[in-house]
């Protein structure tokens, strides 16, 4: 008896998990399946959910539309800065607030913390004013830049979590061998810590990939412009073109499908490791 209510409230489980996935899964397909069609039967009603005939072409009509090629990359350029600057400097910061111990330590990652409760609306304003007087407007910079101060304070903090967690031990017995914090960090603590970076390198990859708040106020020319730009130029200027719309936003999906499948084996791994303190 117990154990056919086991299989009968696995069955359960499984089918509500499995009608959920469908649900959410369901404006993607619809994506999908806009972007293979024309504009007249993406609106006919009753709804088709497959197209009659499979315009492959509606991908390559995009560039043709719109210099996308240009969009990717610059997406890439700023992507990989982003990513680059924010793996490196924030694993740096989280060093020094979870293994060294200064003065002060505690109250710098109460600050650092706290920072995270600003809405990105408030420092919008004196963030491009400082970049303006400086002159950088209208560049990668402002964009690329601030993630190799820190990268920000979520992975800072998730970073520090992670390496509270590694035997004090370890460290120990480097400095017994003469070993600097330098060493300790590139080849003890990093090499430990592979999980938490891909996670921090993930989330950076999709942050710096959707934004289109940051680039929106900083880029003024139009080459200049990511994917996120290129999509809201559909809306603006080429209304009508549904389809085309929809196979834009199929392609800038995919770098983020890629990244997402070489990555997941380390993303709950290293969210869960990251709360547990050692």
């Amino acid at each position: 008896m117990k154990k056919g209510k086991r299989m009968v409230f696995r069955i359960l489980t499984y089918g509500i998990l499995t009608l959920g996935a469908a649900f959410c899964l369901v404006p993607l397909f619809w994506m999908v399946r806009s972007s293979l069609m024309n504009t007249v039967e993406i609106f006919m009603m009753p709804p088709r959910w497959f197209p009659s005939e499979i315009m492959w072409e509606n991908y390559g009509e995009v560039f043709d539309t719109l210099p996308f090629q240009t969009y990717f990359l610059n997406s890439f350029i700023i992507t990989a800065g982003c990513v680059g600057g924010t793996m490196l400097t924030s694993s740096i910061c989280a060093y020094g607030l979870a293994r060294i111990k200064w003065r002060g330590r505690n109250v710098v990652f109460a600050c650092i913390i706290s920072s995270m409760m600003l809405p990105f609306a408030v420092t919008l304003l004196p963030t491009f004013l400082m970049w303006r007087t400086i002159g950088i407007t209208d560049s990668f910079l402002p964009l690329i830049v601030p993630a190799w101060f820190g990268g920000g304070a979520f992975y800072i903090f998730l970073l520090r979590q992670f390496y509270m967690s590694i035997p004090r031990d370890f460290d120990e017995a480097a400095y017994l061998d003469g070993a600097t914090h330098i060493q300790i960090f590139s080849r003890i603590i990093l090499p430990t810590t592979k999980p938490a970076l891909a996670v921090v390198g993930m989330f950076a990859f999709l942050n710096s990939w959707n934004d289109f708040l940051g680039p929106l106020v900083y880029l003024n020319s139009e080459k200049k412009y990511t994917v996120a730009l290129g999509l809201q130029l559909f809306t603006g200027s080429y209304r009508g073109e549904w389809n085309l719309m929809m196979a834009a936003a199929c392609l800038v999906l995919i770098p983020v499908i890629i990244v997402f499948g070489f990555g997941q084996k380390y993303l709950i791994e290293g969210i869960t490791m990251s709360g547990v303190k050692g």
